[in-house]
């Protein structure tokens, strides 16, 4: 089985990681346009690490590297950006789970603390928590929206996988022996 998935090209490595993406930009974007929720600066993060990804994967399947470097780089790149996805859901669910008495308070939106401070303390102040990222606006089947794109997150991280395994797949033509 891992020999018929290490045979899978780049490109359709790429192609599934690519299409998962668009599933949870859909996600997200029908959560917030057509139910109403509100992306926290959180989500907002984590969407970026979502698109971050799917750049990654689409770079990958136009270029479809024949050469092991190729898909070791894309794999190495978009495994980043599910890695910060991952953490950042996390540290999304972890917020929710503090007693409502250690939730820090609800600070600045996004865009005002975009508008007036350099992007390093926007990410610090963000990443350091909000009172809205710990609210919990949605459940399905017991599990908060962080949850949820935790999970989505380490599904999608097989794509990734799978493009390092793609590099590590056996060649096969012709060979010169001098």
């Amino acid at each position: 089985m891992i020999d018929d998935l290490r045979r899978l090209p780049v490109r359709t490595w790429s192609l599934a990681g690519l299409a998962f993406c668009v599933l949870m930009m859909a996600v997200a974007l029908g959560l917030e346009h057509l139910v109403g929720l509100e992306p926290c600066p959180l989500c907002i993060l984590q969407r970026l690490a979502v698109l971050a990804a799917a750049a990654v994967f689409l770079v990958a399947a136009i270029h479809d590297p024949v050469g092991r470097a190729g898909a070791v780089i894309y794999g190495l790149l978009s495994l980043a950006a599910v890695g910060a996805g991952i953490a950042l859901a996390g540290r999304h669910l972890w917020l929710q789970s503090l007693p409502a008495d250690q939730v820090p308070s609800c600070g600045p939106g996004l865009d005002y603390m975009l508008e007036i401070l350099p992007l390093q303390q926007v990410l610090a102040q963000v990443l350091s928590g909000s009172g809205e990222c710990a609210e919990i606006d949605f459940l399905l089947l017991g599990i908060s929206l962080p949850g949820w794109t935790l999970a989505g997150f380490v599904l999608l991280a097989l794509a990734p996988l799978g493009l390092l395994l793609a590099a590590n797949r056996p060649r096969h033509g012709y060979r010169w022996q001098g």
